[in-house]
């Protein structure tokens, strides 16, 4: 029999605990199997919340005492907590637990990764380590003994004593459970140090496994220049002595806040030019800086239920993009932002698991660490700054943080802060939070008499999670742009709030081209018809340069669609507009880099599905091949010197002028590789100095047919280093043709270094098939029985990382009965499953119920 079904949690239901958590001391005696965790803890009634039982949070917990104010008590204890009677009056809560970490494979709680003993808490982690009100709406200031026989013990805040098998710590700073962190290992400390504006000396350490002190220095300079920004642009000071990032191998996320206490997946904070490319550094620079900026928006300030996740993260988010922007290229980064969610976040919203921005409900609340939450949530943030402008966006964030330090807020009080700080009403715009869906904005054109009018129309496809969504406010950047090339009006933010609604430009000496959308204002899919010479214009002249991005990639979306459809060759205007911009020495290598890159496979398939046409995965992935063809065939003149006059004989850099033109080189080596057989690549794997150059070189020799013998090269330079295999077992999944991707991917499984407890290398092998749309949707059906295979085994071990994966078989709807019918079986399979996680039941009854 499979668990009984999980149960239904609703924002309507929120209900504050009943008592304060004045203090609270924590006493760990370390033990793989056996470890001791004792609790002290304040209570007093909370005068805000109704009646209630006394019921803290616990589970896999085995209890060896509990006391109140000294006297042995005999709580109620159920598989997720205990139940006690309590004096209606301030008291002490004490606790004994014993747990078992070595045995922790969820990753949640305290657990132990290759010896070293780590902590991951969020979202309901806490509970696992011993009983507790663990919400995070019940702050508290934390104290914490260690006990325990390793050089390295750390805990939240500031150390108070240190000594031989023993540490105390104290953080002053009232925080959630979920922001508790605990680690205790043999660990090496790259150190450095910040000062403060105000200035305070600020020690901070990267704890890494001995052998990884090497790729530390790019991490610490990326915290210390997350520092200095949150400082000049939001104005926040670090409040404590030191600050701390900790390597971990075995970690079901990037990375963790904990206060003071960085926890990261080691991915996340390991780098070297040698073993790290130029995405691995500017992913591992945001990252940190995203972990650190949690300090106001997410420790300081948090909130008050899970529902409200969005406030933390959608917020934060926002924050680390902007300072990539700041650090790197604005325009790539808002290109690559708005490809990132189209290809996460628009399948979320347009199948079964879609859900608000804030959610309504939720059953396990690890499946709402989605896209939807972060990306989208970041997008409301964008928009929001957007119709208010940057300085009464400023305005508002110091009112934020002023008024709520200290709180565990919500959606109402950070839209209440804008609404006090401009004077406008944002109850409308509040429908973003509430209302599921990708919004489609369609307009039309009308021309007369030296006025253009645009007439827009937005509608939003019901959905189980929106079943009657109404009209949101939408924000158009628009400009225009004249025959000549030049701008004919400067952007304007056209404020949309009805189904309908049209707006005028008027005093034009000649019909301009309307950009739309610019710097993508709004998370919508947007609709505007025009002649291919006027999207041709655009893509040469326009000056936003997000949409003139977004005008070729129109314009290659819309020639496949017709290859895919209609059997038609590659549109030559498109080619032609391509070669025109990508050739321009005067614009960014990054930037040209982009405009090489194609719809994905999964973003056609979504389109056809919008346009009523079942897509057809193996007919999608031969039209793609074949415009990549047609690119390579018509910059064929061009390519050499794109490559050439794109290296880099500087030492190796991972800044934005370095990474920019490696990414042009290496997009112009894969187009070369489809003519030369993998000559070119052959000799660049053997020239590289680092991985940036050698993983593009093996990657394209693969797509080329002919570079196995590279592959067992790499494995033989790098097979110790298990973040660099990472990238050997995902490439070649991602590499292989269509009808070898399962094969590839189940070969792989056999693998001696294939650990599949280990959630980076079962995501570089199940991660990479899902996102191979042909190897994965093949029409024998392979990929879905395979990773329904090993998702029935890994769900037992790690719940987490099985849930998120079953979200490659969110859009089965969309393809032709065949596939559904294989996909609906395999789905079946895995709900029918005797002890199927809770985690991976709510996923999967979504899916299904679509």
């Amino acid at each position: 029999m499979r668990d009984a079904s999980p149960q239904t949690v609703y924002l309507a239901d929120y209900t504050p605990f009943g008592w304060k958590v004045e203090s609270v001391s924590l006493a760990f005696t370390l033990d793989p199997h056996a470890t001791r965790v004792r609790c002290r803890m304040t209570l007093t009634p909370n005068p805000g919340a109704p009646k209630q039982d006394f019921f803290l949070h616990g589970e896999n917990l085995q209890l060896i005492s509990a006391k109140i104010d000294g006297q042995l008590v005999t709580p109620d204890i159920t598989a997720d907590g205990l139940r006690c009677a309590v004096p209606d009056r301030a008291f002490l809560w004490e606790s004994e637990v014993e747990i078992d970490p070595a045995n922790n494979t969820a990753l949640e709680g305290l657990y132990m990764s290759n010896g070293m003993y780590c902590t991951q808490c969020e979202a309901e982690g806490f509970r696992k380590i011993t009983y507790y009100p663990d919400r995070p709406d019940v702050m508290s200031v934390f104290s914490v003994t260690i006990d325990g026989p390793h050089p390295v013990l750390l805990s939240n805040g500031n150390p108070v004593s240190t000594s031989e098998g023993r540490a105390e710590w104290h953080d002053p700073w009232p925080k959630p459970a979920y922001l508790f962190a605990l680690v205790a290992g043999d660990l090496v400390a790259h150190q450095g140090s910040f000062t403060t504006r105000s200035g305070a000396e600020v020690a901070l350490n990267l704890y890494v496994r001995p052998g990884d002190e090497g790729k530390c220095a790019f991490g610490m300079e990326a915290l210390k220049a997350s520092m200095k920004w949150d400082e000049e642009v939001y104005g926040r000071e670090y409040d404590l002595d030191l600050f701390n990032i900790v390597a971990v191998d075995d970690f079901n996320m990037g990375a963790m806040e904990n206060k003071g206490l960085n926890i990261f997946n080691s991915s996340a904070v390991l780098a070297s030019p040698e073993t790290s490319t130029d995405t691995n550094f500017e992913r591992i620079e945001a990252i940190i800086a995203h972990e650190y900026f949690h300090n106001w928006t997410g420790n300081r300030i948090t909130c008050r239920d899970w529902f409200q996740l969005c406030l933390k993260e959608g917020l934060t988010v926002f924050r680390d993009s902007q300072f990539t922007a700041d650090m790197r290229s604005a325009p790539v980064k808002r290109i690559s932002d708005v490809i990132d969610l189209r290809a996460r976040q628009f399948p979320e919203d347009q199948g079964p698991l879609a859900h608000p921005v804030r959610p309504e409900s939720f059953q396990e609340v690890n499946n709402f660490y989605t896209a939807t939450v972060y990306e989208k949530g970041a997008e409301v943030i964008h928009m929001l700054k957007t119709l208010v402008g940057d300085a009464a966006y400023a305005d508002a964030l110091d009112l934020y943080f002023t008024r709520h330090d200290g709180d565990a807020a919500t959606i109402e009080d950070w839209l209440k802060v804008f609404e006090d700080s401009t004077g406008r009403d944002l109850t409308q715009f509040k429908r973003w939070y509430s209302q599921a869906g990708t919004p489609h904005l369609s307009v039309t054109e009308q021309w007369e008499d030296g006025t253009l009018t645009l007439a827009f129309r937005q509608e939003t496809k019901p959905s189980a999670a929106s079943p009657a969504p109404a009209p949101q406010v939408i924000p158009i950047a628009v400009g225009l742009i004249a025959r000549d090339g030049s701008e004919a009006a400067a952007t304007r933010v056209l404020e949309m709030d009805q189904a309908e609604q049209s707006f005028t430009f008027e005093g034009l000496a000649e019909r301009p081209v309307a950009s739309i959308l610019r710097d993508f204002s709004a998370p919508v899919v947007l609709d505007h018809p025009m002649p291919d010479a006027d999207r041709a214009h655009l893509v040469a002249h326009d000056t936003d340069p997000f949409n003139r991005w977004e005008a070729a990639r129109t314009l290659a979306r819309k020639s496949l669609i017709a290859m895919i459809t209609e059997g038609a060759a590659p549109d030559a205007a498109y080619l032609d507009a391509l070669a025109a911009v990508v050739t321009d020495k005067a614009l960014d290598p990054a930037f040209r880099a982009l405009m090489l890159g194609l719809p994905s496979q999964t973003d056609l398939a979504g389109t056809l599905d919008q346009a009523g046409h079942t897509p057809d995965p193996a007919r999608i992935y031969t039209a793609a091949e074949a415009m990549r063809d047609a690119q390579a065939q018509r910059l064929a003149d061009d390519l050499a010197a794109l490559h050439s006059d794109n290296q880099v004989t500087a030492p190796y850099r991972p800044d934005a002028e370095q990474s920019g033109k490696r990414a042009l080189a290496n997009a112009a080596l894969a187009l070369i590789s489809r003519q030369d057989g993998g000559a070119r690549a052959a000799r660049q794997f053997t020239d590289a100095d680092n991985m940036t150059q050698q993983l593009a070189a093996l990657a394209c020799s693969l797509r080329a047919g002919n570079g196995q013998d590279l592959l067992a090269s790499f494995e033989t330079q790098w097979k110790d280093d298990r973040l660099v295999m990472d990238k050997w077992f995902s490439l070649q999944v991602i590499e292989a043709a269509p009808d070898e991707a399962a094969a590839t991917a189940r070969r792989l499984t056999e693998h001696p270094d294939f650990n599949w407890k280990n959630p980076n290398r079962f995501r570089a092998v199940f991660g990479a098939l899902a996102m191979h749309h042909a190897g994965f949707h093949h029409a024998s059906g392979a990929g879905y029985e395979l990773l329904t295979d090993w998702l029935i085994r890994l769900d037992p071990v790690n719940p987490q990382t099985t849930a998120r994966m079953c979200s490659a078989f969110q859009t089965w709807r969309r393809y032709d009965e065949d596939r559904q019918s294989m996909i609906r079986d395999q789905v079946t399979r895995l709900l029918d499953t005797d002890g199927l996680s809770r985690d991976t039941t709510e996923m999967l009854s979504r899916i299904a119920a679509a």
